[in-house]
């Protein structure tokens, strides 16, 4: 995705771009895939950053704005609503900020006052400064809620939604992601995100980008410090003038050939958190069965750890969709039933497995997910063997598929800890963006793509202009 708007930002401007993918399909973390005669959304939970035409300022409309799309291009529903689920206490939300924030007095009242200085905190606060230093999110937070309970509830989505983080968050990213979720808001195109790429590539192409599917970059020559050519895993060579990586920090310096010093780029900033997902597909539509919710953000726990689990999936918390509950026109209506759960996974143990192992583990933690998902969703009357009944289809991938399809090491979904937020790197004309830049979520990633774009091509391609006249 930050690929993909970064080459249509600089094809804008009559650029001369290439974008090169190792993968057959476009989307990168965000993308689709077909087995069994169905299509099946990777990543795409929801899209964050939802806001009603009219409002003005948001990264929902910068976005449009610079890639010159509609968003009618995009055919976003919202969301119904979604929850945040601990035990004892059940948090529901919607685009409506308003009723987080009854909720929360509600069933916290002696954290609202903080939670309202804390919101305005995050209101005022420059998120996207790429001058911003990284602080710890927990301790920002327990300056103004000091209900631990609180604090994890908050945490548990926000995490999920984009932390590469063990037990916390970067301040900056913590409210992107805040205001990305909770002020702002899920919404989906029907189509899931198959329609998002669809009318990237559609733009792209129309400005005449060019695109190599299953090409791959096998190494960076540079010379003083420049890079000078791209190799590709066929032998060939690309030259440029700016390279812009999407990769990630340690894989892009990995493929340079001159050895990459920064403490970012070395092993000890490979992500530690990866995941699982599994997809149930029925024969009926969720509603029905009595789920009216679209995302629950669940923890089986009184106390909320966001980490690699020492087992093989950590089954305690996760993150449970329903692409079905969207508010889709009455004319839109999806043949079958979908679910999804996400949960934590040890990516060593994953990829230690032997096939056969590996198999029986994926058919294991499926079953033991799916219970949570029964218990979570559904009233009481639904139970196991009844969902059972119901299901036509199922799916898994674990950190193994991860790096298989992304290239991200450790299966890293959300990449390295601490990032490169001007997307700079060692050598003069590379550089870094997407998740490891350091904006989150589909959105997010589109606008890293383009900040890069400009920031490092357009603006200082003007400014030696100005220099130069």
């Amino acid at each position: 995705m930050s690929g993909l708007a970064a080459g249509i930002r600089l094809a804008l401007f009559n650029k001369k771009v290439i974008i090169l993918e190792r993968h057959n399909v476009s989307g990168g973390l965000n993308s689709f895939y077909s087995f069994g005669g169905r299509k099946y959304d990777v990543g795409l939970h929801a899209m964050t950053n939802f806001v009603h035409k009219g409002v003005k300022g948001t990264p929902l409309v910068k976005l449009l704005r610079q890639l010159r799309i509609s968003r009618d291009d995009f055919d976003l529903s919202e969301q119904i609503r979604s929850r945040i689920v601990f035990p004892g206490v059940d948090l529901i939300f919607t685009n409506d900020f308003t009723c987080l924030e009854s909720q929360i007095a509600d069933t916290f009242p002696n954290e609202i006052d903080g939670f309202r200085r804390l919101t305005q905190y995050i209101r005022e606060f420059d998120e996207v400064a790429l001058s911003n230093e990284e602080i710890s999110a927990k301790q920002v937070v327990r300056q103004y809620i000091k209900d631990p309970l609180l604090v994890d509830a908050l945490f548990l989505p926000l995490c999920y939604y984009g932390s590469a983080m063990e037990d916390d968050m970067d301040w900056s990213q913590f409210v992107i992601m805040f205001k990305s979720i909770f002020m702002e808001g899920f919404a989906r195109p029907f189509e899931g995100v198959r329609k998002i790429i669809r009318v990237l590539l559609d733009k792209y192409r129309q400005l005449g980008g060019i695109r190599k599917m299953k090409t791959g970059v096998r190494s960076i020559k540079t010379h003083n410090g420049v890079v000078q050519a791209l190799e590709l895993d066929s032998g060939e060579t690309i030259t440029a003038d700016n390279v812009i990586s999407s990769i990630g920090l340690v894989e892009t310096a990995r493929l340079c050939d001159v050895p990459q010093t920064d403490p970012k780029n070395s092993a000890s900033n490979i992500g530690h958190l990866s995941f699982v997902e599994t997809i149930t597909v029925l024969n009926e539509q969720p509603k029905d069965l009595g789920c009216e919710d679209t995302i629950v953000f669940f923890n089986n726990t009184d106390h909320f750890e966001y980490k690699r689990p020492t087992d093989l999936v950590d089954p305690r918390s996760g993150v449970m969709c329903v692409p079905n509950n969207y508010q889709y026109p009455e004319d839109q209506k999806m043949e079958e039933g979908f679910l999804r759960v996400t949960a934590l996974a040890n990516y060593d143990k994953w990829v230690s497995l032997p096939e056969g192992g590996y198999q029986e583990q994926k058919q294991y933690w499926f079953e033991e997910l799916s219970k949570n998902l029964q218990k979570t969703l559904f009233p009481k009357e639904i139970n196991s063997s009844f969902l059972k009944e119901k299901t036509v289809a199922m799916d898994m991938f674990t950190p193994r598929t991860i790096q298989k399809y992304t290239g991200h090491l450790g299966g890293a979904v959300y990449g390295a800890p601490h990032k490169s937020r001007d997307g700079r790197t060692s050598i003069k004309n590379l550089y870094i963006c997407g998740t490891d830049q350091g904006f989150l979520g589909i959105i997010g990633a589109m606008l890293s793509g383009i900040s890069m774009a400009n920031l490092h091509v357009l603006s200082a391609e003007k400014a030696h202009e100005q220099a130069s006249s």
